[in-house]
């Protein structure tokens, strides 16, 4: 059996690897009391404000898909049909945490129809079915007369529910919803709108005054408007892939990285042409779009 060598033990032995600062520290620590406390209370005062900025840093960061959700963007789950959010709450008056407001568009149906052809498809077909009126008054039958119109009432009503329940939004599929997201972002970012508020972005020293062009139709063409029907799909497709069974969508994983990037290109490109512009700035509070979504690499 080896023989057993007894290891040295003393203070001085676990003593003998602290450095100089370390043994100050342990000096002040039994010598001065008073004066460690203020240390450590300096020193668990600066790491609390270092984490206070460290997430709110990561707030203002976003994230490097969805960024920070906003209401037009959250509205694009019903395409403008509900009113109230669900994930963005704000403060009333009495200092309660009430759901936030969504921009709605109730106005647009399923099957690209709106409320008004809807009202005037109805009233045309309540006016060519309701039952022709007898001009002989005298061989007309108040009682049957009477039966026949309430009949008529009661078969138009249906009808309105049933047409009104077919082109209501809440039954449409996704295509028709993307359809009709489409069209709003139109109308939100496009410049043949944007345009009427926005200043436009300021002129190189050098170089003559921007001549104003008359626009043949709607912008469907902008960086805005590409970044934000992007931000639509993207929505979509990073929803189902958050889902229970969105981890074995392997096809929709690529075209979501696929997406991220292309809108990655469209921002930095937008970014540099607009130089900080009132353009720039309100398609990123529109759609939160924070750093996060162009300046990073996006992984998924």
């Amino acid at each position: 059996m080896p023989l057993r060598v007894p290891g040295l033990q003393g203070l001085s032995v676990f003593n003998s690897h602290l450095s100089q600062r370390e043994k100050a520290k342990k000096k002040i620590r039994l010598q001065q009391p008073y004066k460690w406390a203020q240390i450590v209370a300096r020193k668990a005062a600066k790491v609390a404000r270092q984490e206070e900025v460290a997430k709110a840093r990561e707030a203002s960061w976003g994230h490097h898909i969805h960024g920070i959700t906003t209401p037009f963007v959250e509205s694009f789950d019903s395409a403008g049909q509900a009113s109230k959010s669900k994930i963005i709450f704000e403060t009333n008056e009495n200092g309660e945490s009430v759901p936030a407001s969504l921009p709605t568009d109730s106005d647009k149906l399923n099957f690209q129809l709106t409320k008004q052809e809807l009202d005037e498809a109805v009233n045309m077909a309540y006016q060519l079915s309701k039952p022709l009126e007898n001009t002989n008054r005298i061989l007309v039958d108040a009682v049957t007369e009477a039966q026949e119109l309430k009949e008529h009432e009661e078969r138009h009503r249906r009808a309105v529910i049933a047409l009104q329940r077919i082109s209501s939004m809440d039954n449409a599929n996704s295509k028709s919803r993307m359809l009709i997201n489409k069209q709003r972002c139109i109308e939100k970012l496009g410049r043949h709108n944007t345009d009427q508020f926005l200043r436009p972005k300021p002129r190189a020293p050098g170089h003559p005054e921007r001549e104003e062009l008359k626009r043949g139709g709607p912008d469907t063409g902008s960086s805005e408007v590409q970044i934000a029907i992007l931000t639509a799909k993207i929505r979509v497709l990073a929803k189902t892939f958050e889902g229970p069974y969105g981890h074995k969508d392997k096809y929709n994983r690529r075209n979501l990285r696929l997406l991220c990037h292309r809108r990655q290109r469209l921002l930095k490109y937008m970014e540099r042409k607009e130089r900080g512009s009132e353009r720039w700035k309100n398609m990123l509070t529109t759609l939160g779009l924070t750093e996060a979504t162009w300046k990073q690499q996006i992984e998924i």
